[in-house]
């Protein structure tokens, strides 16, 4: 006996898959949450000795991952012919970025304890910082023109504004590159799933782009166009 699943609607997938998915995407935040809560209280706690540089790794490379995620929605919708799960991938867009929050926060209160001066200096001297910074300046107008509304006023614009994604994406992943240093294998698996899925994007805009109309011969009375 074949099992046959309900018809994926957006209602459906509004109603009982969105959920879930927040709270997955959730989970690493809420955990760092309960970690910093354990060590403000005096308990054990899974922070490591070095609490401030712990959060600013754990919240980058969950960042990394969701952001990574976000653009692996749509060829994974497609492939598998679901077409409603394009409707997850605002929501795990808006989870990279909130990571991303996180993480600067971080980096600015607690590894740098907010002096603006002593932060620009790193921008300016530290590449993995520069890049950094680079990939959350393209985000940030992008997690801002995130709702309908936007969409609308946008119109054709908001779809060329959105592709920033991807330059955002690869300054994230060499940013990662650069933090860890020497011969680490995690940044190339990012690299490698990242450049798949830009090859991936680039084939469907190349199929999805208007042909250039044949050019029609002119057929005059000899025959032959000149």
């Amino acid at each position: 006996m074949v099992l046959s699943l309900p018809p994926l609607t957006n209602r459906r997938v509004d109603r009982w898959v969105k959920p879930p998915v927040h709270l997955l995407l959730a989970l690493p935040l809420l955990w760092l949450g309960l970690q910093w809560t354990l060590a403000l209280a005096g308990e054990p706690h899974g922070l490591g000795i070095n609490p401030q540089q712990f959060s600013n790794r754990f919240t980058g490379l969950w960042a990394l991952r969701w952001l990574v995620l976000a653009l692996a929605v749509g060829p994974v919708a497609r492939g598998l012919g679901w077409s409603k799960l394009m409707r997850l991938r605002r929501l795990v867009g808006l989870w990279a970025f909130a990571a991303v929050v996180v993480h600067l926060s971080s980096y600015v209160a607690l590894d740098m304890l907010f002096e603006w001066r002593a932060i620009w200096d790193d921008i300016v001297k530290r590449t993995y910082i520069t890049f950094g910074m680079a990939a959350f300046a393209l985000l940030l107008p992008l997690a801002l023109t995130s709702t309908r509304a936007a969409q609308r006023r946008l119109g054709r614009a908001w779809t060329r504004l959105h592709r920033l994604v991807l330059p955002a994406a690869a300054l994230a992943v060499v940013h990662f590159a650069f933090l860890v240093k020497g011969n680490q294998t995690e940044p190339w698996i990012y690299a490698g799933i990242l450049a798949a899925l830009i090859g991936y994007r680039a084939l469907e805009w190349r199929r999805r782009a208007p042909r250039a109309p044949r050019a029609r011969r002119r057929l005059g009375t000899g025959g032959a166009a000149p």
